[in-house]
């Protein structure tokens, strides 16, 4: 039957492959998430020719990177990078470099992960935006916050999620201020949730300090972010 003279009762078919989770057919989600254009910075999807910037910007006062991977140097770069790359191939994140708009230098990372499907459709209904690190320089600029407010108008606006979760280490009161200054919500601690980021603790659980904004709340959310951005000088 043609699409036109199909029953709009029935719903339309998902070429989702079970086998994998977060492919359409042989395609992943990564490969139909183009890059998010902001005014000041762009989500381009990681490319290991990136190395080079990377690396160089992450070697600028490393002191803030302390519950954070971040790689050091060219070799711990491209290694970065080619692991990040097998989970996207392996369709369980969305990995993006974050690319500054004046410069075209690529200055940090950035993903989608824990992505989770609940209505049995090609778009994910949860995700987590996740494994965020910028260059020292840009700490402090509107960058991180065009990335968030790009990143979730996309989980949101574009793939019609229902929850989007963000997180942290629960010691890193940096990052939990930052989070809470979206305008996400703190749902509490998940206790030894996942591995420690910290490289003296190899091995060792961390609690997580879960955060989280709905689709009721995004209006709101987005609002506020819009409006600091008009604030920047």
């Amino acid at each position: 039957m043609s699409i036109r003279g199909r029953d709009r009762r029935q719903p339309e078919p998902i070429w989702i492959n079970p086998r994998r989770p977060g492919t359409f057919g042989a395609v992943t989600l990564a490969d139909r998430t183009g890059p998010l254009v902001g005014q000041y910075v762009e989500l381009v999807p990681l490319e290991m020719g990136m190395a080079s910037d990377l690396a160089a910007a992450a070697a600028v006062d490393r002191s803030t990177y302390g519950f954070t991977i971040v790689p050091d140097g060219d070799d711990e770069t491209e290694a970065y990078i080619a692991a990040t790359l097998a989970d996207r191939d392996a369709g369980t994140i969305v990995p993006f470099a974050q690319r500054l708009r004046s410069t075209g230098r690529a200055v940090g990372c950035t993903r989608f992960l824990e992505i989770r499907w609940w209505r049995g459709r090609a778009e994910p209904d949860e995700v987590e935006i996740g494994g965020t690190w910028l260059g020292t320089e840009v700490q402090r600029s509107p960058v991180n916050t065009e990335a968030k407010l790009l990143l979730l108008t996309h989980a949101f606006e574009t793939w019609d999620v229902f929850r989007v979760a963000i997180a942290t280490d629960e010691r890193n009161e940096r990052s939990r201020t930052a989070i809470a200054r979206l305008g996400a919500t703190f749902e509490g601690v998940l206790r030894n949730h996942r591995l420690t980021r910290v490289p003296l603790e190899p091995k060792t659980p961390r609690n997580t300090a879960m955060f989280s904004i709905t689709d009721a709340e995004w209006p709101d959310v987005k609002q506020r972010l819009v409006d600091r951005l008009a604030a920047t000088p």
